[in-house]
């Protein structure tokens, strides 16, 4: 498929699991301190080193947009699902959600201090994860932080790897392959997290959560 069948299949295929994801992930962050200990973390640097400008791309039902809010910063969801945005601005009124692509979105240059990447990027094709890459570095103003969230694959030999994700199709990274991606669209890491898997995790990959930093 082309790109842009890939992001609409995606797209549809969000907007019809929209009502039973939101009811499965409102109250994820309730359960994860690792979670909760890392975007805390995302918010104190993002906030020594700007206004707390973030958007949430990606948002989904936009849970994880109202934490930051609550954390004290100035956070806004994107999502290309009209279903997930619909239902996020339902569920928390006061903040803005929009509409949008991560690979071509309307924030202008150097407009933010934060972009938030949780599990949205799994769905990019890997020879489109480059062009994503670019879009971030595009939005971040200098000494802005990105936080990434993606599934490990199993071999560094095989660093992009197909799962069977429940929604649409998607891709695991090797960490230090994603980490030299995102050095090459001008983003140095800073830090990562590693979540190994649960016995009660349907899936048992590792989850891991990269900070990096624009020069």
């Amino acid at each position: 498929m082309v790109e842009h069948d890939v992001l609409s299949a995606t797209r549809e295929a969000y907007d019809a699991a929209a009502p039973t994801y939101a009811r499965l992930f409102r109250d994820s962050l309730r359960d994860s301190p690792l979670d909760r200990a890392i975007l805390g973390a995302f918010a104190e640097v993002v906030s020594a080193s700007g206004h707390g400008r973030v958007a949430d791309l990606g948002c989904g039902p936009g849970h994880v947009t109202a934490h930051l809010d609550a954390l004290g910063l100035a956070a806004f969801g994107v999502d290309a699902s009209p279903a997930m945005i619909e239902l996020a601005r339902q569920d928390h009124p006061g903040l803005r959600f929009d509409v949008g692509s991560m690979a071509a979105s309307d924030i202008a240059d150097g407009e933010l201090d934060g972009v938030l990447s949780r599990w949205s990027v799994i769905h990019t094709p890997p020879r489109e994860l480059p062009a994503v890459l670019a879009e971030f570095h595009r939005v971040l103003a200098p000494g802005g932080h990105l936080l990434i969230g993606f599934s490990a694959s199993d071999d560094p030999s095989h660093p992009t790897q197909v799962f069977d994700h429940a929604v649409a199709p998607a891709y695991r990274w090797w960490p230090d392959h994603l980490a030299a991606m995102l050095r090459e669209a001008g983003l140095a890491e800073v830090a990562r997290m590693v979540r190994e898997p649960q016995p009660t995790d349907r899936r048992q990959f590792r989850e891991i959560q990269l900070l990096a930093r624009k020069a």
